[in-house]
């Protein structure tokens, strides 16, 4: 019997389910659809929602935008931030993550905001760290280019450690409200950094309190050998693509054993594997909507102009009746691993039609599929699952059927929390 595991949802703040003849999508932007998404959620007891986000209008797929644009594939895609506000001032139990990149935050405004938002959801805030893997977004920061990957990684090594010594530069205990003296907070408490490195050079301190947490919770998803390395020494959960049960428990493995060279405990790596149920009321039905979908000629295309945008490569280049020649990327090499199954002798159709398979079959009734996550988990050894969508198009039905579907299923199995015990998103994620 596997051990209870966690829960997430990737997402992002864009349209949403616009193709679907039963949704009309997320509405206008004013995000109070995601607002009652995360308290559905919340509801059903998930760990965290997690806020994806790119700083770009990808032109990969044909060199030009228009797959992109027709498709709604990351864009119109708006900032997280000022949502990840709105959910958590909305939420009270569940965590909220947001992405900012390395390479457009300045690492004072990043801590500033993170300490912020730490404070705005009492302790359940936290940063998806990217570095970005597309040139078209370095371009909107005035390069002409990204660095090499491994450079990249370098840069966001220190950039981690400078936003940790600005989230220490206000001690606990800083602030002390002493009416009696008139001070509000104890200067010996609050230190500037001086931080010089290679990379970056900061004087500090934040100007913001000490939020719950400390520091926020950081995840990050490392899919190369220099990715995973990062993840392990950083991160409290992680973000990894689903590739089988053999592929997914040897990440985890592989994760587990980096973070114990790097000097931390394993256990508070939490590794949520990216997996994409399709629900029905039977598993006929599943399978059957599973099918209309795969085989429409727009969602082949739409697949892959999608992993386009992360990999930085034209798939619309190859045949699709064929398999994909070997290809290597400075953006998501894990990405491309992952879609390409190199050796498989798949033709980059049927790649296409499996771009949301994580390997474990996950189609059909809320039971089915429970059985299914509790079997691969068992053999993965934890820690849990990021539950998502194709393209990330979300309807009420899909929240509906995963929330009061596929979650009280789990939840019999006893696979997943019935309840929160803890108050900080850290504490949540280390309950077991």
């Amino acid at each position: 019997m596997a051990k209870p595991f966690h829960l997430g949802w990737f997402t992002n703040f864009t349209q949403g389910d616009w193709t679907n003849p039963v949704s009309q999508g997320t509405g206008n932007w004013d995000g109070k659809f995601f607002v009652e998404m995360a308290q559905a959620m919340e509801r059903a007891c998930f760990d965290y929602i997690m806020l994806e986000d790119t700083l770009m209008v990808s032109e990969a797929y044909g060199g030009d935008a228009a797959a992109t644009l027709r498709h709604a594939l990351q864009v119109p895609k708006h900032d997280p931030i000022p949502l990840a506000a709105m959910i958590a001032a909305q939420t009270s139990k569940l965590g909220v993550v947001a992405t900012m990149s390395t390479m457009a935050w300045p690492p004072f405004m990043l801590a500033r905001v993170s300490s912020t938002l730490d404070s705005i959801s009492s302790g359940r805030f936290g940063w998806n760290i990217v570095t970005s893997g597309e040139d078209i977004a370095a371009q909107n920061f005035g390069m002409d280019k990204l660095p090499p990957r491994e450079a990249r990684y370098a840069m966001a090594d220190e950039y981690v450690d400078v936003v940790c010594k600005l989230f220490d530069s206000w001690e606990e205990g800083a602030v002390v409200k002493d009416r009696a003296s008139g001070t509000y907070a104890d200067h010996t408490k609050v230190h500037a950094i001086n931080y010089e490195g290679q990379f970056f050079k900061v004087r500090g301190p934040l100007n913001t309190v000490r939020s719950p947490q400390g520091k926020p919770v950081f995840v990050q998803a490392g899919g190369s050998p220099r990715g995973r390395a990062f993840a392990a020494r950083h991160a409290d959960s992680i973000i990894a693509v689903g590739n089988g049960v053999e592929g997914m428990k040897k990440y985890r493995d592989d994760v587990r054993q980096h973070a114990v060279k790097a000097g931390r405990n394993p256990d508070d790596i939490k590794v949520l594997f990216l997996v994409y149920p399709f629900l029905g009321e039977t598993d006929e039905e599943a399978r059957a909507r599973h099918q209309r979908m795969i085989n429409e000629p727009a969602f082949i295309e739409a697949a892959l102009a999608a992993v386009g945008t992360v990999t930085d490569i034209d798939f619309s280049k190859f045949p699709l009746d064929e398999p994909l020649p070997p290809l290597t990327t400075n953006g998501e090499q894990g990405s491309l691993d992952k879609f390409a199954q190199w050796g498989s002798g798949k033709t980059l159709r049927q790649l296409a039609q499996e771009r949301f398979d994580a390997g474990i079959p996950l189609i059909g009734s809320p039971e089915t599929v429970a059985d299914a996550m509790a079997e691969a988990m068992e053999a993965i050894g934890g820690d849990g699952f990021l539950i998502s969508t194709p393209f990330q198009r979300i309807s009420r039905r899909t929240i509906t059927e995963v929330c009061e579907g596929l979650v009280p299923a789990l939840q019999r199995r006893g696979l997943v929390r019935k309840e929160y015990t803890k108050t900080l998103l850290r504490d949540t994620l280390r309950e077991f």
